[in-house]
């Protein structure tokens, strides 16, 4: 018994805890609630290209190093590098790729029915988010971009994956 209350002052002094252990109460705030979460900007469409080093073109034009979006034209001929929501520079794409399997997997039956389950699921989900004012939850599409420079060819070659689409694009020094 001693060796209990002894313990317990010896945690609340001033100088070895300064804040009590209880009560921890959040001021009636729950994470995610607050301005800065409510209202944030949402997550990009776009992967993000990371660039190191400064690029130069041949007319020394240059794309500073910074964190870019990536983003595939309509037509799939170009890649865009935005930043801000400002184009940087247009870039070719040289070879395109889509996933005929993906789409064969979208069409069968039994994924189809699946989907709608999910779907149903989701919107009870999204429902009682709004009812909170949070944002509605959104499927995961898998987005990767990467950029490696070629000594031999003497140009930067860019990669770019969002969902079933690949697309590869270069820029020449």
């Amino acid at each position: 018994m001693l060796e209990g209350i002894y313990v317990d002052n010896i945690f609340m002094h001033k100088n070895i805890r300064p804040y009590p252990i209880e009560p921890q109460e959040t001021s009636g705030l729950s994470v995610g609630s607050q301005m800065i979460y409510r209202y944030a900007l949402r997550e990009s469409d776009y992967p993000t290209l990371i660039i190191v080093d400064p690029i130069y073109d041949g007319e020394r034009d240059v794309i500073k190093p910074g964190h870019y979006e990536l983003a595939l034209s309509d037509e799939k001929d170009f890649l865009l590098l935005i930043q801000s929501k400002e184009p940087v520079a247009i870039i070719p794409v040289f070879k395109i790729e889509e996933d005929d399997s993906e789409k064969n997997r979208l069409n069968d039956p039994k994924y189809k029915k699946e989907l709608k389950k999910e779907a149903k699921e989701r919107a009870k989900t999204n429902a009682k988010r709004a009812r909170k004012g949070m944002p509605p939850v959104q499927d995961y599409i898998h987005m990767e971009a990467s950029i490696e420079y070629d000594k031999d060819g003497d140009y930067y070659l860019i990669k770019y994956q969002r969902g079933t689409i690949k697309a590869w694009g270069a820029i020449k020094k």
